[in-house]
Formats: C-alpha cells, structure tokens, sequence
C-alpha cells in the first residue's frame, strides 16, 4: 500500500509528493520547494518517518517543479531524473526562475542523475512506476504511473478539470490531446495526482473535463 503525502510548494502552489510503501524506502516527485520552511518540512518529515529516499523524479523541467532540488540532493545525495525531452529546460533552470517568476536563484542545482525515457522504470520498496510519455505542456512531460495501486502522477498534463498551459517553449496544444487521449485509456477508478491542484480520477476527467473528449 502506497502512502502519498503532498506538499504545496512555492510561489505558483505545486504539489511535491513524497511516496512511500512498507518497506519506508520513498521517492520524491516534484520537488518544487523554495522557501526555507517549505524546504525543512519535506526534510523533516521524511526523517520523522525514517524514510529512505531512492529517487527524486520530475514530472516535467519548469523551474516550478524543481526549484528544491539542490536541498533534496545536500540531504540525500539524489539527483533529480527527468524525461529526456526535457534536458533543454533542465539546463536553464535560472534563467527560468527570472523568466516566469521573477526569482534571482542563489545557490547551485544538481545537475541531473538520468535522463529517462518511455522504457525506463522507478523501483523503490515493492513497487514499480512506469513512464507513459504525455508531451504537450512541455516536450518530455509524463505521467508516473503505478499500476499495482491504481494512481499515476500528471504534473502540468491534467488537472481537475483542466489541463497544463501550451504556450510554453516546447509547448504543444496538438501533442497534449494526443497525450490526453492515450492517458484516458487507464481505468476509470486510476487516481490522478496533479502538479497543482486536487487530486482526481481518470473516470471524473472523463466525464466532466472538456478537453478529455476531443
């Protein structure tokens, strides 16, 4: 059984979540920690609950989802993985942080542990998450999605009623209806946990959100 704990996170409100099962080793998606509390209550809880982290992954490489990766990597020696589409935004981390939210970041990140793609896996404890490739909000967005318990991982794809902006670089309205289409393919009862927001199912995004019958 999986335990899902979110952390909203800096000045745009995204979901960090850390994840973990029985045998207390975890991984941490999203880590979007910017202020120093945001930060210490990540770290904290993750001690508090004798966790041990075996990967920090990124949904996508806006500078939202991955302005705490420098503390994850100090306290635990992980680097960030995130798909390889998304190597570009990875490489202009502060350049973006100005760019969308006027931040001057002072510290140095980590540079990326592995560049992921469609085939790889996420192992921890007794569970496994694999990749589904949802291009659209940015060219190597996915969703990490956990077969065994029913619940996936959207970033910025699909919100609760909703979907990620495409008028980023790399952005996409066609490819991320594409995507769309292919993620609503999961069952019904999958449990959606977005990048921002609350969390949903695939069978209420099919029912309510206009853009999943397109």
């Amino acid at each position: 059984m999986l335990k899902i704990e979110r952390f909203t996170c800096n000045m745009l409100q995204e979901n960090c979540y850390v994840v973990n099962d029985e045998s207390n080793e975890c991984i941490i998606i999203d880590c979007g920690a910017f202020l120093e509390e945001e930060r210490k209550d990540i770290v904290d809880y993750i001690h508090e609950n004798k966790l041990t982290p075996k990967h920090l992954i990124a949904t996508h490489g806006h500078i939202d989802h991955n302005f705490g990766n420098n503390i994850i990597y100090q306290e635990f020696g992980l680097r960030p993985e995130v798909h390889k589409n998304d190597k570009y935004l990875m490489e202009e981390l502060p350049e973006q942080a100005q760019a969308i939210t006027g931040v001057v970041i002072e510290y140095d990140m980590p540079t990326v542990g592995k560049y992921l793609d469609s085939t790889d896996k996420i192992l921890f404890g007794n569970h496994v998450f694999t990749i589904i490739e949802t291009p659209g909000h940015s060219r190597g967005s996915v969703f990490f999605y956990c077969k065994e318990e029913n619940v996936a991982f959207s970033g910025d794809t699909l919100f609760r009623g909703s979907i990620g902006r495409t008028d980023f670089a790399g952005g996409s309205m066609f490819q991320i209806i594409q995507s769309l289409r292919i993620i609503g393919q999961l069952p019904d009862e999958t449990k959606i946990y977005p990048g921002h927001g609350n969390p949903t199912t695939i069978g209420l995004e099919l029912a309510t959100n206009p853009y999943m019958d397109r």
